[in-house]
């Protein structure tokens, strides 16, 4: 499974998984990933580090 955040994989028995209540699964390799997504409540592409954003700005 890959992180819902980051997009990184999630080797299985690791990280956290959260359901919201709409029932939409959410899998989590850190903490940070965990807190960037629900407590700060960023978006994955305006982060540098993830593998959206660089994707985004055309990055390898």
């Amino acid at each position: 499974m890959k992180c819902s955040f980051c997009g990184t994989s999630v080797p299985s028995g690791k990280g956290k998984l959260f359901v919201r209540k709409s029932g939409k699964v959410l899998y989590f390799c850190s903490s940070k990933c965990e807190k960037h997504e629900l407590k700060l409540g960023r978006k994955a592409r305006d982060v540098k580090w993830t593998k959206e954003a660089r994707k985004a700005r055309g990055a390898k």
